[in-house]
Parts: structure tokens; sequence; C-alpha cells
């Protein structure tokens, strides 16, 4: 993979559907590739606010970064999903993990927090979700039991326009069971792990890659997510190549940290967007 030839997203930190939208628009006329907003507790309805996103542009790819798929029902998911796709022409994708257990969980929601049940959950949703957009009618597992039912509307109208949705899943690397999840997905979110308390490297990601490619999956998209310069294009990309010649196949932008709804943090998204993904 070269700098030339990975895609380039953009993470929106916040701001009001209205903003997004816009930031959203301004991203495919700037050349970005893709566009990701995240879910909430309470805020801005990600599905919603991607649908109109869908019906605002007519190129970037559309999705979450991301869905805590054991805190939702995962034939409502499919379904929102499913019409984003329908209604974007194909460009749908989906970014899944286990939820994070801080503030943005509500409390008192009854939402499960073991992570071993977590992750069962997360590996039943995903089945359940891939036999939905298929055709299948039914699901039964440990978790999750459901039937589409017969009244009559049932799902006749909702297939999605990609044969399958792309399902980029948290990999844990390097956990085991965590990436044992990826094999049976369409991409990796990567969570380092390094015993020396250092951040990751591109080598760490080389070693990720190699270990999909030794179970035979190679068709994999490996995301990395990290922060560029609006006001310097030769660091913008000085940054995001070693990660490319290491195998990532997308780079999100991100703009964490500090007030996410702030008219000041909208400034900076928009001036990043505006300045183009760092694409050598």
């Amino acid at each position: 993979m070269t700098n030339e030839s990975m895609r380039f997203g953009f993470i929106l930190p916040g701001g009001s559907a209205t903003e997004q939208l816009r930031q959203a628009v301004l991203a495919e006329q700037a050349g970005w590739d893709g566009v990701f907003v995240w879910e909430a507790a309470y805020g801005v309805d990600a599905w919603g606010l991607l649908s109109a996103m869908a019906a605002s542009t007519s190129r970037i790819r559309l999705g979450t970064m991301l869905t805590p798929l054991p805190w939702r029902r995962p034939w409502k998911l499919a379904s929102q999903v499913a019409t984003l796709d329908d209604l974007s022409g194909g460009r749908a994708v989906v970014g899944l993990g286990l939820g994070a257990l801080d503030p943005v969980l509500p409390t008192g929601g009854g939402e499960v927090t073991d992570r071993r049940q977590r992750a069962a959950m997360l590996d039943e949703g995903i089945d359940l979700m891939r036999e939905l957009w298929r055709g299948g009618q039914s699901y039964t597992g440990e978790h999750y039991q459901f039937d589409v039912g017969t009244g009559g509307i049932g799902s006749g109208g909702l297939r999605p326009v990609q044969p399958s949705i792309p399902i980029w899943a948290v990999g844990a690397w390097p956990r085991p069971r965590s990436m044992a999840r990826i094999l049976r997905c369409d991409g990796v979110i990567p969570e380092y792990y390094r015993g020396d308390g250092q951040e990751a490297a591109p080598d760490d990601q080389r070693e990720l890659i190699a270990w999909l490619a030794e179970r035979g999956r190679t068709d994999l998209d490996v995301v990395h997510e990290g922060e560029t310069p609006a006001d310097d294009r030769a660091a913008a990309i000085a940054k995001v190549t070693p990660w490319a010649a290491a195998g990532a196949t997308w780079w999100l932008e991100s703009r964490w940290g500090g007030e996410q709804h702030s008219e000041q943090k909208m400034r900076e998204v928009t001036t990043r967007l505006e300045a183009g993904p760092p694409r050598a």
C-alpha cells in the first residue's frame, strides 16, 4: 500500500446535525473518501444524520466510528445500515466495537457491562446482521432470537445495494480472541497493546497484518486514526506515509479532545477539511 492508493476519511467530532451535514458536503468537495460519525448515548442520531449525508453527496463512504453493537438491537441496526446503503447507492460501512465503560454510557440503562458477555453479543450481532442482509428471515443464538414475522411488511422492501456491507471491527492486537473476530469481518480498527507502554508504531501494524495473512485474510481494510496539520501539507504526508507503507488502507483524520461542539472545534474541523486529505 502506498500513500497514493490509501483512502482518507474524516471522523466528525461533534456539532449540530446541520453543521455535520455541511461538513460532509465540504469533505466530498475537498477530495476526502469517507466521512464517519460517532454514536453517543444521547445526541445527534448517527443514522439519521448519515442518511441526510447520503442524499447530499454522491461519492464518499459513510459510516460510524463506532457503534457499540452489544448496546443496540442488532436487527434495528441492520435495518438502519441497509437503509443507508440503499439511500447512498452502496456507500455504507459500519464500525463496530464492544462499547467503552465510561460516562458516554448512561447510568441505569440496563446495558450489559461484563466484557465477555458483550464480546459474545458482538459476535452474534454480526452474524444476525449479515443473515438479514442476505435475505434471511430468522436467527437463533444464545443471546439473540429474532424472526422477521409474517405481518405482511417484513423486510421485503429492504435490500442493501452492496452484496456485503463492509463491517469494520475493533481488534485488540495481539489478543487472540479479539483478533479471531476480525477474521470474520471486512476491516480492522486496531487497538495496540504494547508491553513497553510506548505508542503504536508501523511495525506493530505490520505484525498484525502478517498475522491476518497467515490465516488467509489479505483482503481486509486496515484502519489507522490520527491527526495531521492543515497548514503544512508536507508534514501531513510525512506522518501518513509510514502507515501506508506498513499496509494501512484507510487513514481516518480525527479531532478529539476539548469541547467537541464548540465554535472553535467546528472552525478547526472545517479548516482541516478544506485543506484536503494528505494524499501524496
